[in-house]
């Protein structure tokens, strides 16, 4: 896994261990079809399954329409100044995305797509090796990414939900619900943990 950017200088909050943990699951996932991230922010988690798909030689399609989750917004716990633009009174993250892309070399692996993924989900046909869900962390959102694109995972794929917390004390529970829901429907089974990060494998 070799980097052609300082990955600590990317914004984003995915830790340095399941970064690792994601690019050796695209990486091993890369061969069944293309790679998908729901949830690319300013590129960190980008950088790590982008680069799979690089040594890959595969591609990843990377969803967001980047005007930030309810916890990133002004007044909430994870906004950052730096990404608000004051022309359209929202948050815009696109550009650091671009630029995370640039400077990793990664602009010829990663297709970015600007949009809800709900509204990218009813449209979308191409079967999936690798999908990792990232986006919204409400309810609604979550399951709605659940349901819109893990049908397009084929078998033997991987799913990859990031922020899974047991306790209810470390985190919200979305995400932890949608892993609940993937582990009891028997169409997957867990294959690994790193932190907040679970790996599943599509069975049937």
């Amino acid at each position: 896994m070799r980097f052609s950017i300082d990955i600590d200088t990317v914004k984003g909050f995915l830790d340095a261990e399941e970064g690792a943990a994601l690019y050796r699951a695209a990486l091993a996932a890369a061969p069944l079809g293309p790679l998908l991230e729901i949830g690319s922010y300013c590129g960190k988690s980008a950088v790590y399954i982008g680069t799979a798909a690089r040594d890959a030689g595969s591609l990843l399609f990377t969803v967001d329409h980047h005007r930030g989750s309810e916890e990133m917004q002004p007044g909430w716990e994870h906004h950052d100044p730096a990404t608000w633009d004051a022309r359209a009174g929202a948050m815009e993250s696109l550009p650091f995305l671009r630029d995370t892309l640039r400077r990793a070399g990664l602009d010829e692996y990663v297709v970015p797509i600007v949009g809800r993924s709900t509204t990218i989900a009813r449209y979308w046909r191409t079967p999936l090796g690798f999908l990792f869900i990232d986006g919204g962390h409400a309810m609604t959102e979550a399951e709605a990414d659940y349901r819109g694109w893990t049908p397009h995972i084929v078998v033997g794929g991987t799913l990859a939900i990031h922020d899974v917390f047991p306790d209810p004390k470390d985190g919200g529970r979305p995400p932890f619900e949608i892993y609940k829901t993937a582990l009891t429907s028997r169409n997957f089974i867990e294959t690994g943990a790193v932190k907040s990060l679970r790996l599943l494998r599509r069975m049937a």
